[in-house]
């Protein structure tokens, strides 16, 4: 008697190997009482998992021998949620798996970058942010282009913030893959980001709200200081020469009450080394960029005057 779960750790793998290891008959009596399901030509999954995420993109692989790739792999680098759509996965050019349903196979004339995550080949996180960023500004291929435009920045933030990935790096594979779609947008958002943006909040205070030269001084971005209790910090935003500071507070990083009494306890720092802290919320910088742009502007210059 065999034990399925015991002959597939996984809950999923190739019927070849599963017919090695038992018997023809077997995975076929298997397959017909539903305790075994095809999700692809020659792959064979546990009932129970025919829908897991983990097992779907395991599933794939084995069917094109192709790596995840695109919004799949970034899902396994856990920079986006789980995509309910298709699998992504990229084969060699010379290969198109074709005949089932639930994948899409990208073919490519480049090296693969790939490495695994528990055990599932993977494209390198670097090219797979591009990838996606592309299938996300190809709206004649991708029905769901518009929607994943915004996932796509977001992993683009989030991986230079948090992942290691620079966005020189970003912006040298861009260049390897010659042509792509959202190219010049990409671009746009990697000078943003490499400049010193760390979320869409900052992105939107930089273009619309920070005002600069020749208004007012250069403002620097994510600008070091050093508290007076040892602790290092950075300003959102800084125009150094008056001493004010200007940070963007969303609501994911300041909207509880303990993130209220740390912002309160980092000003009164500032203020002992000098510094003036203006804080602008998400609402309002979206509802009154001009005004919040207006109140930057007269505390610089008045405290520029003063100096």
């Amino acid at each position: 008697m065999h034990d399925l779960a015991q002959l597939l750790p996984h809950g999923v793998g190739p019927r070849h190997e599963l017919t090695l290891a038992t018997s023809a008959s077997s995975v076929t009596r298997w397959t017909a009482d539903g305790e075994l399901v095809h999700v692809h030509p020659g792959v064979v999954v546990l009932p129970g998992l025919v829908d897991d995420p983990r097992t779907r993109a395991r599933a794939a692989t084995l069917w094109t021998k192709g790596p995840l790739s695109h919004f799949s792999a970034l899902a396994l680098w856990e920079v986006v949620t789980e995509p309910r759509g298709p699998v992504h996965v990229t084969v060699p050019a010379d290969r198109c798996p074709r005949g089932s349903s639930g994948v899409i196979a990208h073919r490519t004339t480049l090296p693969l970058p790939v490495t695994r995550i528990d055990g599932i080949p993977v494209v390198h996180l670097t090219r797979s942010l591009v990838d996606a960023w592309s299938w996300a500004y190809t709206p004649g291929r991708n029905p769901a282009a518009t929607h994943e435009q915004a996932d796509a920045r977001r992993a683009v933030i989030e991986s230079v913030r948090s992942r290691g990935v620079s966005a020189a790096a970003l912006r040298d594979e861009s260049t390897r893959l010659r042509t792509h779609g959202g190219r010049a947008e990409l671009r746009r958002l990697l000078d943003l980001v490499a400049g010193g943006c760390e979320s869409e909040l900052e992105i939107w205070g930089v273009t619309r709200v920070l005002p600069g030269p020749p208004r007012l001084p250069a403002y620097v971005q994510q600008h070091p200081i050093r508290l007076p209790d040892g602790r290092w910090i950075r300003l959102d935003a800084a125009f150094v020469e008056a001493r004010v500071a200007v940070e963007l507070d969303g609501a994911a990083f300041h909207g509880s009450r303990a993130a209220r009494e740390r912002d309160l306890r980092r000003d009164t720092a500032l203020a002992a080394l000098g510094w003036v802290v203006l804080r602008f919320s998400y609402a309002r910088l979206v509802a009154d960029p001009e005004g919040c742009r207006r109140e930057i502007e007269a505390v610089v210059r008045g405290r520029l005057a003063g100096r």
